[in-house]
């Protein structure tokens, strides 16, 4: 099968300025590895400034191509300002943003503080606004024309149990990717969104389900398709939304996930089974991944 090969031609990017957030790792990686692959410069934004300087040395290894990190906290809109600018004043411009930083746990909502609430809606709504205005407001001033590109997920219209703030924010990262590739079209800036299903990665799946639940919930046997996504089939997607090939797609949320929500909606409503006690042993466990 070839949905693990690049599908575009190596010049689909190129000279394409792009911000990726939570670009340090798991699917950011692997999009900006592509992006990097067909031509385009990337900038590569996260809070971890070791993890940024090893994703970069490791994707200039492999694709020779040129990449800027930049350490912020996409919470505080200010630092984003400075990041754009930073940017700009590297590359000369910036024409797309990849908003793909985000952060989840699971947990019955009960359970949670109204800080541990807020800090995954913080990350993933306010962090998607936070890049999209300032962004915005420069290519607006600019007169540039420009592509937001947001990962969201499909419990974003189905939402999901135990994992009620994530599905709360990407609910309204959709409604804004909707409402702005309306609204913003009038300036030739472009929206769109991914709803990914089960691609797996070790730092986000091991905290969304650590220990042995990966053995006891096998995200593969949800998926019709019999099997979870490789990262070359989302970076596909990702870059050819993101190219001049997808110029006449706007506000359209493009799922990628096996037919796995049609299945069975809402991605953690299997953690039914999970017994009262085993919850005391899970927080245990991920808050230890947490602060590893």
């Amino acid at each position: 099968m070839n949905y693990t090969k690049g599908m575009l031609s190596p010049d689909s990017l190129k000279d394409k300025i792009i911000i990726v957030t939570g670009g340090g790792s798991g699917l950011g990686k692997s999009m900006t590895q592509y992006f990097l692959e067909l031509g385009a410069k990337v900038a590569i934004v996260s809070r971890n400034e070791e993890k940024l300087d090893a994703a970069a040395k490791e994707l200039r290894e492999k694709t020779r191509g040129e990449v800027l990190t930049y350490a912020c906290d996409v919470r505080d809109y200010e630092k984003i300002v400075e990041m754009r600018d930073a940017v700009v004043s590297h590359f000369g411009k910036v024409d797309v943003l990849l908003n793909n930083a985000a952060g989840n746990f699971i947990s019955p909502t009960e359970r949670l503080s109204a800080n541990a609430f807020d800090s995954i809606i913080d990350i993933v709504l306010k962090g998607t606004k936070n890049c999209t205005l300032a962004l915005g407001k420069y290519w607006i001033e600019a007169q540039l024309p420009a592509t937001v590109l947001n990962i969201v997920t499909t419990y974003s219209w189905t939402g999901s149990a135990y994992v009620v703030p994530s599905a709360m924010a990407k609910a309204g990262v959709l409604a804004m990717t909707r409402s702005l590739a309306v609204e913003w079209a009038k300036y030739n800036i472009r929206f769109n969104a991914i709803a990914p299903g089960p691609f797996p990665t070790q730092g986000a799946w091991d905290r969304l389900l650590p220990g042995d639940l990966k053995d006891k919930f096998n995200l593969a046997k949800k998926v019709p398709l019999n099997r979870v996504g490789e990262h070359q089939e989302l970076a596909n997607l990702a870059a050819y939304l993101i190219s001049d090939y997808s110029a006449y797609i706007n506000g359209e949320v493009i799922t990628i996930d096996g037919g796995e929500w049609l299945k069975g909606a809402g991605e953690f409503n299997m953690l039914e089974q999970v017994p009262s006690k085993m919850w005391d042993m899970l927080e245990t466990m991920i808050k230890a991944k947490k602060n590893n």
